[in-house]
């Protein structure tokens, strides 16, 4: 279906490619390194897999022409949008996590609102593409926002205001790049500053006490606040070059909780330092940045934005989760990518580097 040749691949992005699959090992072995007081493999074993899985997922995205999707933008929604009413009506994880976020097939589980963030991104982009020429007037704005939101709604029903809020950041990235008018975001701001009381009455306790510990992280330091107290302390350990693999008292004597999920960057710091955490940021930034090329060479709008959407993802998940972890942000459960344990996260985020491997190797068109 493809003729790729030696002149067609002088444009593959190698570097980005590289550096997903380092991001990858580090991450697999922190997670190693974070359940390894567990005396269980099943972390590591699915991690792997799932890496495994997501770079075959890459192979097979490259010779995979990217403007499929393009005409796929409505059945891509509509799964994205039956995914989330399906977690809402038999799906789990209330209990145990305060939100109905998983979906279970037999015993495969996974989380359907990571495969609805690629696969809105996908959709929106399209529909930003259709009416770019118009996308300032209210109309067409409103149109656009309808489609964008109603997958917001579906997960704030979970509820899982962390994920909603994740949806909401990539939405307003992909419609400045595609040159919305600041005056908009001004409205957006104000808007959403006005509605703060009427947001914090709709908060769970759960959610309600996260906010409060972020902003007196002393308040309920053996309750509440125990997990952001201990990851701020694991972190402050670590110094300079940390307290060597496997050898962090905090991971490795199980005072951090959720360890090897939404608190990864502390194992990482307390056993490998500033260093160990500085060159995981230094591999996100030549991530983005490759992403962020990408998308400014190519001339195609729609691949563009779904680019766009991708690094502007993959930004708020680090930025965070890094934040979180070292008591700048509140603690919202979301995770690290390439390194937080998940097998779902994980082959999503190699199949959006995919697809962006797949823009740029395609962008100027090969011989379909």
């Amino acid at each position: 279906m493809i003729n790729l040749n030696k002149k067609s691949f002088k444009k593959f992005d190698f570097v980005l490619l590289v550096t997903t699959i380092l991001l990858s090992i580090y991450g697999i072995v922190m997670i190693y390194s974070a359940t390894l007081s567990l005396n269980s493999t099943r972390y590591v074993e699915t991690q792997a897999i799932s890496t495994i899985i997501g770079l075959i997922a890459i192979l097979v995205l490259i010779f995979f022409d990217y403007q499929i999707l393009e005409k796929l933008y409505i059945p891509i929604y509509i799964l994205s949008i039956g995914l989330l009413v399906a977690v809402l009506l038999v799906g789990v994880g209330d209990e145990q996590w305060g939100s109905r976020s998983w979906l279970y097939i037999g015993s495969f589980g996974f989380q359907p609102a990571e495969f609805a963030k690629l696969g809105i991104i996908i959709s929106l982009a399209k529909i930003i593409d259709k009416n770019k020429e118009n996308i300032n007037s209210p109309k067409v704005l409103a149109k656009v926002l309808i489609f964008a939101f109603v997958p917001v709604a579906l997960i704030l029903r979970q509820p899982d205001l962390g994920t909603a809020i994740v949806f909401v950041f990539f939405t307003a990235v992909m419609l400045f790049v595609a040159g919305l008018r600041i005056k908009y975001y001004l409205v957006a701001l104000g808007a959403g500053i006005l509605s703060l009381p009427i947001v914090w009455l709709q908060m769970d306790n759960y959610q309600k006490e996260r906010i409060l510990n972020f902003i007196n992280p002393e308040r309920d330091a053996s309750n509440t606040g125990y997990q952001a107290l201990q990851s701020k302390i694991a972190i402050g350990s670590g110094k300079i070059f940390g307290r060597g693999l496997f050898n962090g008292t905090q991971t490795q004597l199980n005072y951090l909780p959720e360890k090897q999920t939404d608190f990864i960057f502390a194992v990482l710091v307390e056993e490998l330092g500033f260093i160990g955490g500085a060159i995981l940021l230094l591999l996100y930034f030549i991530m983005l940045m490759r992403m962020i090329k990408i998308a400014k060479n190519t001339t195609d709008t729609f691949a563009s934005l779904v680019i766009t959407g991708i690094a502007s993802l993959m930004f708020f998940h680090i930025f965070q989760n890094v934040g979180m972890t070292i008591g700048l942000m509140p603690i919202t459960g979301i995770p690290l990518p390439f390194m937080s344990y998940g097998g779902t996260f994980q082959l999503i985020n190699l199949v959006c580097v995919g697809i962006v491997l797949s823009i740029g190797l395609h962008k100027e068109g090969l011989n379909f």
